[in-house]
């Protein structure tokens, strides 16, 4: 298959003032575009103008939610070129979600390059400022139109990018968890693993009681016996308990984030014991309060690394330490982040670069 990049006229207006940026809110002038359909398969891939699709109003996507959708940056360094974070890994993670919706697999070296050269294209939509990045977004909906339960025979590829600002605007700042026992994010044998809009937007609710009580994020426990912590919704969970690295294994509940891998692999270089184990909400409540707990951070593409600093459980409120960012916390911060945009050298060939 080969990949045509259509005529681009107009050209929209950035946003000269980058503090300005917000998350996900503008889009770049052009788009990459592929279709699907069982007797032909991938085909017609082009990059076109950023434009609305057309979708009939029985598509599948709208009535049985048959979606994946992947999340990686790209970063403009200091030198003026622009790199990416691990996005192999994220090509190949979109695959796993595929084969779970029952979705057709695409050819990853062809994604991956496509989506470069559509960088290249939209090189002037990368910002320069400092925390800011370019959010990649490539997304595979089910287009066939017809009602009834199975997979679709049609499908629409396509990444959309964003120029989105510094996720701390003010500085790294510990978040406020809201411990969820009645909600639930995913169940074994689930869509827990993929990421499928599904998982998302089963969220909201408990998402919106936590913030009616004054948190930032809900932690989910597991479906099971609402005992054990699992993840938040748009992070990882790592605990520094017992000083020994802690966070829930990758049981097809859990996504199997990109960053969490590379925090991981920065702990356990640090000479971190690593235990991916279920660790129950008590021992975690437990653990604020007599001090073995004593950081907790989120990972994920938009934060990087976010530091909790108290959560809620039952009405029970805890903090940990003073509630400031911890020093392992701001450190794997700073390590990831100056590897993205080229502070310090990539041992580990997680960066491409354009």
């Amino acid at each position: 298959m080969q990949l045509k990049i259509l005529p681009q006229t107009d050209s929209k207006e950035k946003i000269s003032d980058e503090s300005q940026l917000a998350f996900g809110t503008q889009f770049t002038d052009r788009m990459f575009l592929m279709e699907f359909d069982r007797e032909k398969g991938w085909h017609s891939a082009r990059i076109q103008p950023y434009g609305p699709l057309s979708l009939d109003p029985a598509a599948t996507v709208l009535h049985y939610s048959q979606e994946i959708f992947e999340g990686l940056k790209a970063f403009r360094r200091a030198d003026g070129s622009i790199a990416l974070f691990r996005p192999k890994d994220n090509i190949s993670r979109f695959n796993r979600s595929a084969k779970r919706m029952c979705k057709p697999e695409v050819d990853e070296d062809f994604l991956l390059e496509s989506l470069l050269e559509l960088i290249r294209l939209e090189a002037d939509w990368v910002p320069k400022s400092e925390g800011t990045s370019l959010y990649i977004r490539p997304t595979m909906i089910s287009s066939e139109a017809f009602l009834g339960v199975r997979p679709a025979d049609q499908y629409l590829c396509y990444i959309i990018l964003s120029p989105v600002g510094a996720y701390y605007k003010g500085g790294i700042a510990p978040v406020k968890i809201w411990i969820s026992d009645h909600y639930v994010r995913a169940a074994h044998g689930g869509t827990g693993e993929a990421k499928t809009g599904g998982n998302y937007a089963a969220s909201l609710m408990a998402a919106k009681e936590a913030a009616e009580n004054g948190y930032d994020q809900v932690l989910w426990l597991d479906a099971r016996e609402k005992k054990y912590v699992e993840e938040v919704g748009s992070m990882n969970m790592v605990f520094l308990y017992d000083d020994k690295i802690v966070t829930s294994p990758l049981g097809g509940t859990v996504l199997d984030g990109i960053t969490r891998r590379s925090t991981l692999k920065l702990l356990a270089d640090m000479g971190y014991q690593i235990e991916e184990r279920a660790m129950s909400v008590d021992e975690v409540m437990e653990g604020a309060k007599n001090g073995r707990l004593k950081e907790a951070f989120g990972t994920g593409t938009a934060v990087v690394i976010s530091p909790v600093g108290s959560l809620c459980y039952q009405g029970n409120f805890v903090q940990l330490g003073k509630g400031e960012t911890g020093e392992l916390t701001m450190k794997l911060y700073k390590q990831l982040t100056d590897i993205q945009y080229g502070r310090q050298p990539d041992r580990y060939d997680w960066v491409v670069n354009l």
